[in-house]
């Protein structure tokens, strides 16, 4: 049964949006009901209080539905912040990695899906990498030595890019990305996003995940 005091966050454990939630929620110590998607048959109670029928999305015990990863990440961390995340945020640079860089992104790795020219997008996107290498070198955080939000939003779209041609990616010139990358998906933390979890059921017990600040 449901608990009434936590918050239920929809998601999908391959989406970088719901990805960067999740790594926000963790971190802040956020407990909730996890309830995981099957995008070809999104579950009513998900359209119903999100009708863009998009992931992730949080519904507070209190009625509140926040519909965007990026909303869910500063909400949990304005509650509990332990490692400072909101300290080290950079709006722009993140503005950059959702727009342009989404929008190669989506055309490099489906590019029957948009009649797209796959390399000429990952080209594109090229300039992106090479900013955030820059960004990391001598520093090996977006944002100075320790992780913080700008990491967490980002580092799930280049796990995604990186994962289209992992040859291709390894072999470019952005050494620092690629070790800031590996630093991130080797972390204990990011194992603890990456929880598998059957599709939602309402007639199953819940799955609570999280910790201890609701």
């Amino acid at each position: 049964m449901t608990d009434a005091r936590l918050p239920v966050l929809y998601s999908f454990r391959r989406c970088p949006y719901a990805m960067r939630a999740r790594l926000a929620l963790a971190i802040s110590g956020t407990q909730c009901e996890l309830r995981e998607v099957k995008l070809s048959a999104k579950p009513e109670a998900m359209l119903a209080a999100s009708p863009k029928g998009t992931v992730p999305v949080l519904v507070l015990p209190e009625g509140q539905v926040l519909e965007e990863s990026l909303d869910i990440m500063r909400r949990a961390l304005s509650r509990h912040d332990p490692e400072g995340w909101l300290e080290r945020d950079d709006a722009d640079l993140i503005a950059a990695n959702d727009g342009p860089f989404k929008q190669d992104l989506d055309r490099y790795k489906y590019p029957d899906r948009h009649g797209s020219d796959a390399l000429e997008h990952r080209q594109r996107a090229v300039g992106f990498l090479r900013r955030l290498d820059e960004r990391l070198a001598g520093q090996g955080q977006l944002c100075g030595t320790e992780r913080g939000l700008a990491d967490a939003a980002i580092f799930p779209f280049i796990r995604q890019f990186a994962a289209v041609d992992r040859d291709w990616f390894d072999a470019g010139d952005w050494p620092h990305l690629r070790d800031w990358l590996a630093e991130h998906l080797a972390s204990p933390l990011f194992a603890d996003i990456m929880i598998r979890v059957p599709p939602w059921n309402a007639q199953e017990r819940p799955v609570l995940w999280g910790g201890t600040e609701p």
